[in-house]
């Protein structure tokens, strides 16, 4: 009898481990990840666009103008 109460006590331990390794893996997944990032400002995507060259200074300056009135008028 003291045989099956061991067994018992180990597989109780291994679903413990199965429950724990699912629910990190669901948190820690890309998916649930992005939803706790900040999301990004327009202007900060602006900036990020200017610092890799996607965009020229002029066309930076432009958009941050649009963006800081649409910010005032908000």
């Amino acid at each position: 009898m003291h045989h099956y109460y061991d067994h018992f006590f180990g597989m109780h331990f291994i679903w413990w481990i199965v429950w724990a390794v699912i629910i990190i893996w669901i948190f820690a997944s890309p998916k649930y990840a992005s939803y706790k990032r900040k999301k990004e400002s327009p202007l900060d995507i602006l900036k990020t666009r200017f610092a890799k060259g996607e965009i020229d200074k002029e066309a930076y300056e432009d958009a941050k103008k649009v963006l800081k009135e649409d910010e005032k008028s908000s």
